[in-house]
């Protein structure tokens, strides 16, 4: 089944969500995976954090397809990047992170804020985000947000683990109009910060989204994952409530979506 958003444009992104941050598009003639997760439900208990995946990917990593790169928002906590998604990274010729994935991972090319990088006909550039209050680096780590833009299509932000509003308003004013935001969500909490969210929450997204004007919206890495304390019913609610329905656009997970942008 493939469900086709018409923003009154020629240029269409075909996306598939996969399951909590791995999202398949094509774009610019290239096809492009968001943080690879593909291990079945199970508990992480390795590191400072016990992680519980609840649902496993939507397609298998073995029904993919060749993929040309990987935008990898962070190596670090295992919803982002688990076992299956690093076997799953040494098929892939380019994988965009954090400089300091790079260095801690062989065959990545760390894009430090601002830098960017060519692929094919795309440019991509490394875009700040912040995985909770400001001064998380020094428990969750460095992560990053990405930005693609070619001649003749729509620039599309993927933004990674990021909770701040304040780093969305930097990269609309820094690169301008932004026509499609993958936008991670799902107010993820593990209790390191409080009441301090990991990742935008209902409100925040919806702040995020009158920064980002008239983008289509698709919100990913909101569901599968214990430490999600906020559905995307919410979500939804909160863009209804705001006068922002039509601009959310919820992928069903396994099921082709095609935007059209502009």
């Amino acid at each position: 089944m493939t469900n086709t958003i018409d923003r009154t444009a020629s240029t269409t992104v075909e996306i598939l969500h996969i399951g909590g941050p791995t999202v398949r598009f094509r774009y610019g003639n290239l096809t492009w995976l968001t943080d690879p997760t593909f291990d079945a439900p199970g508990d992480y208990t390795s590191g400072p954090v016990t992680l519980h995946k609840l649902t496993g990917p939507a397609v298998p990593a073995a029904e993919i397809g060749p993929v040309d790169a990987v935008l990898l928002s962070h190596d670090q906590h295992w919803d982002n990047l688990d076992h299956g998604g690093r076997e799953f990274l040494t098929t892939v010729e380019r994988v965009l992170s954090t400089p300091d994935a790079a260095g801690r991972m062989e065959g990545v090319t760390g894009l430090a804020n601002w830098e960017s990088v060519t692929i094919g006909e795309v440019t991509v550039t490394g875009v700040p985000a912040l995985h909770g209050p400001e001064g998380a680096e020094v428990l969750s780590g460095v992560v990053t947000g990405f930005v693609l833009q070619a001649d003749g299509q729509p620039t599309v932000y993927v933004s990674g683990d990021n909770a701040s509003v304040d780093l969305v308003a930097q990269i609309v004013e820094r690169i301008g109009r932004i026509d499609l935001a993958v936008l991670f969500v799902g107010a993820a909490n593990v209790d390191r910060f409080g009441d301090s969210d990991i990742t935008l929450n209902g409100r925040s997204a919806v702040r995020a989204a009158e920064i980002l004007g008239d983008a289509v919206i698709v919100p990913v890495h909101g569901e599968g994952w214990h430490h999600f304390s906020e559905t995307l019913d919410y979500l939804a609610r909160n863009f209804e409530y705001a006068g922002r329905a039509a601009q959310l656009v919820i992928p069903t997970p396994g099921e082709l979506l095609a935007v059209t942008a502009h």
